[in-house]
């Protein structure tokens, strides 16, 4: 981590933010090549979550009100474990403190006593200053921002935890755009924020960070994922069960994990194979990944079954340091049916029946002339409150009167003011609230794991070397052009055809600072995966020499034919080797 984390600041991928004013941790700014390798990384997920797969993209605003949280339930849920020293008032997650300081894992599913009697039976420091944590205090600390929205404080926002909500609470508008038909996505890639207790690892940890969620509507009892596209990829699995025994990260076959088990759900296995795909596509070294399975303790209560897809970013005989890239979860029906419960609004989707059905139906039709002068502005609530019970409880309507609960206190209806009845009625579908399958991920720290897995050092004529080994598709600058040197019209030709290429579309840079030995160490440190060399032959035959980043090979070309060369071997249509 120090080595890449010095490399990203010198090279410009990223540094810590506000370094002018002391910086302020957990806020981290992308430099000119970490901002390119990032939007590469949201293009990349673009294509694959959402174009390729049919999907529509939304951009909702980063603070909602707190009805919102309340409904969803983040006001009381999302919290993480805080302990502060009582001699230096660090803050620090004690889970975390845990982690680090004993052989115990994913301590975050303790309770806070837990944490407590945890912290004493270990000896617990503060990492600060040594002061022993025995005996502190463990609390439940929120992590969401409050905001006011407007003048004054009356009407209180928070700044989004995740990209999910603004999906979910505009469900209603998002349904119609999608026909009201089944299975339907909707995708966001966007800030989210977190006031994390203790930021750390640069970008891996921050308060302010980029998700990349889709949220996918379907029907459980009609509607499969396309298995066979992703049947016969080879996932890292590293089940529960192996987590529970001596078992190791296996690959297996997203068909015959999902058939077989260990994977339970058809759409989270589909994902986890789209998944597999992306990250190979973009640079994450597929044996340094795993997708692990939450244990039943670890899941959220509304998740039927998630896998987290963790990346390995230690360095070289180090113990392997996991960081979790993403989630893939089912959600059940958890989020549309709390909204639904706080709203007026349906958050469900009309499903027609093959053929229309006829079946007893049990209805109310209050007397509002009785109930409106003895219950006045009560009346309507106590409506809506008989025809609710009528839905769930029709047994309740068999005496004189049926009791209804308003504000906390009963209210009894005689039974001929409801106006209650059966009567079979035709229906010809019924409003049903799917089911929600998210496979949420971290921009941030997959940008971080490509780097960790790029980075390299080796030898070449006896010199020291950095490089980053990114894909092509991924790298920042395609290609760097040089001349051998700026003399003798060497630099004019070069700078015109470092012209042409950024004309054609390619990312380009010129260099003609010192020794070309030199250039090519830069451009190998920021990951260029090519080089273009404009020398004395260039000027008699039209061509020049094109250098591999990874071997340092180099094969001479025409110019004529560099801007389709060039763009061939970044799209994966040709390999050097070809040339």
């Amino acid at each position: 981590m120090k080595a890449l984390t010095e490399l990203a600041k010198r090279r410009g991928f990223f540094f810590q933010t506000g370094k002018a004013y002391g910086g302020v941790g957990g806020f981290y700014t992308y430099g000119p090549e970490g901002a390119t390798l990032k939007s590469t990384v949201e293009s990349t997920w673009r294509d694959r979550w959402v174009t390729r797969e049919g999907h529509d993209e939304i951009d909702a605003p980063t603070i909602l009100p707190e009805a919102v949280f309340e409904a969803s339930g983040h006001l009381d849920g999302f919290d993480d474990l805080l302990v502060e020293c009582p001699e230096c008032q660090s803050s620090h997650r004690a889970d975390h403190l845990i982690e680090d300081q004993t052989d115990i894992a994913e301590a975050e599913s303790f309770t806070p006593r837990e944490i407590e009697s945890l912290l004493a039976e270990h000896e617990i420091e503060c990492p600060s200053c040594g002061t022993p944590l025995a005996g502190e205090p463990v609390e439940e600390f929120n992590l969401m921002f409050e905001t006011a929205i407007g003048p004054g404080s009356t009407n209180k926002g928070y700044l989004r935890p995740e990209t999910a909500q603004g999906i979910f609470v505009d469900f209603p508008r998002l349904r119609e755009y999608a026909r009201g038909e089944l299975p339907f996505g909707v995708a966001q890639i966007g800030r989210a924020y977190r006031n994390e207790i203790s930021p750390r690892n640069a970008i891996v940890r921050t308060r302010e960070f980029t998700q990349a969620e889709l949220e996918l509507f379907f029907d459980p009892e009609s509607d499969d994922p396309p298995l066979s596209r992703v049947a016969n990829v080879e996932a890292p699995l590293y089940s529960a069960a192996d987590q529970d025994g001596d078992g190791e990260v296996h690959f297996e076959a997203i068909g015959e994990a999902v058939e077989s088990g260990p994977i339970a759900d058809d759409w989270v296995g589909y994902y986890v194979g789209v998944a597999t795909e992306w990250y190979e596509r973009i640079g994450i070294d597929l044996d340094r990944l795993r997708f692990r399975q939450h244990q039943p303790e670890e899941r959220a209560h509304y998740a039927t079954d998630c896998w987290d897809a963790e990346a390995d970013v230690s360095g070289p005989d180090e113990e392997p340091n996991w960081i979790e890239l993403a989630g893939i979860a089912n959600r059940g029906t958890y989020d549309l049916s709390h909204h639904a419960a706080h709203t007026d609004e349906r958050f469900s989707v009309f499903q027609e029946y093959d053929e229309p059905r006829t079946v007893e139906r049990a209805t109310v039709d209050p007397d509002m002339a009785a109930l409106g002068p003895e219950y006045g502005s009560q009346a309507a609530d106590i409506a809506a409150a008989l025809e609710e019970l009528a839905e769930t409880d029709r047994s309740a309507f068999e005496g004189d009167s049926v009791t209804v609960e308003l504000d906390g206190e009963t209210v009894d209806v005689p039974i001929e003011q409801t106006g209650f009845q059966v009567a079979e009625v035709t229906e010809r579908g019924q409003h049903e609230t799917p089911t929600v399958i998210e496979p949420s991920m971290g921009i941030d720290r997959t940008v971080y794991a490509i780097l960790v897995h790029a980075y390299d050092e080796d030898e070449i004529d006896g010199e020291h070397r950095t490089v980053l080994r990114l894909p092509a598709e991924m790298a920042p600058t395609l290609v760097g052009v040089f001349p051998l040197m700026d003399k003798d019209g060497l630099g004019e030709r070069a700078r015109e055809l470092e012209r042409e290429l950024r004309a054609a579309g390619l990312a380009t840079t010129y260099d003609d600072s010192g020794a070309i030995g030199r250039r090519y160490r830069r451009q190998d440190e920021v990951g260029t995966p090519y080089t273009v060399t404009v020398d004395y032959e260039s000027l008699e035959t039209d061509t020049v020499t094109i250098r591999d980043r990874d071997t340092t090979e180099q094969v001479r070309v025409p110019m004529a034919e560099l801007p389709e060369t060039l763009a061939a071997l970044r799209d994966g249509e040709r390999t050097f080797e070809q040339l």
